[in-house]
């Protein structure tokens, strides 16, 4: 990739935290923005909602072990079940 290519990547997506360190192998780990829809297990799961977050992502580029943090509504989704007014969830129906 070109140079000017490159710092155009790291300036808008990528951040080196020096400070943190991996915990499970001790590397420095980068920050990331993320976009994660968060899916129920099982065919259970098809009937719950899709919860979506966009997180600042930790990633060890070492091991590939990957850490954020959900927002509250966003984890009371997560907990119940059901949609929480003010949560970014998507319904989508039933597949069956």
């Amino acid at each position: 990739m070109p140079a000017n290519q490159n710092s155009i990547v790291n300036f808008y997506s990528v951040q080196a935290n020096k400070n943190a360190k991996c915990s499970r192998c001790s590397s420095d780990r980068t920050e990331f923005c993320g976009e994660l829809a968060i899916h129920f297990t099982g065919l259970a799961g098809l009937d719950k909602p899709i919860v979506w977050v966009f997180p600042r992502l930790s990633v060890c580029l070492d091991c590939g072990l990957a850490e954020f943090i959900v927002p509250e509504k966003e984890l009371e989704v997560l907990r119940t079940g059901t949609p929480v007014e003010g949560a970014a969830v998507w319904l989508g129906g039933v597949m069956g």
